[in-house]
């Protein structure tokens, strides 16, 4: 599931569940579930997220595994 490229992607760039649940807006134990697969991450906070991580939805969701973005418009 993709909560596990959540937890990899925090991990990689040696970053706390708290720093990455401030920059969504959540409380760390929400954002702590949402990486073990038990709640659920809103389409806003999941392109958040991709801005963050400099990736895409796609790759987050484990769609694709090509990391680099989307071109913008």
């Amino acid at each position: 599931m993709f909560y596990k490229r959540l937890r990899d992607l925090r991990e990689d760039n040696d970053l706390t569940q708290s720093y990455v649940a401030a920059r969504i807006s959540v409380a760390q134990r929400t954002y702590s579930h949402c990486e073990l697969g038990t709640a659920n991450i809103s389409v806003e906070q999941l392109s958040i997220l991709a801005d963050f991580y400099n990736t895409s939805v796609d790759h987050l969701i484990e769609k694709t595994d090509i990391k680099e973005p989307y071109p913008k418009k």
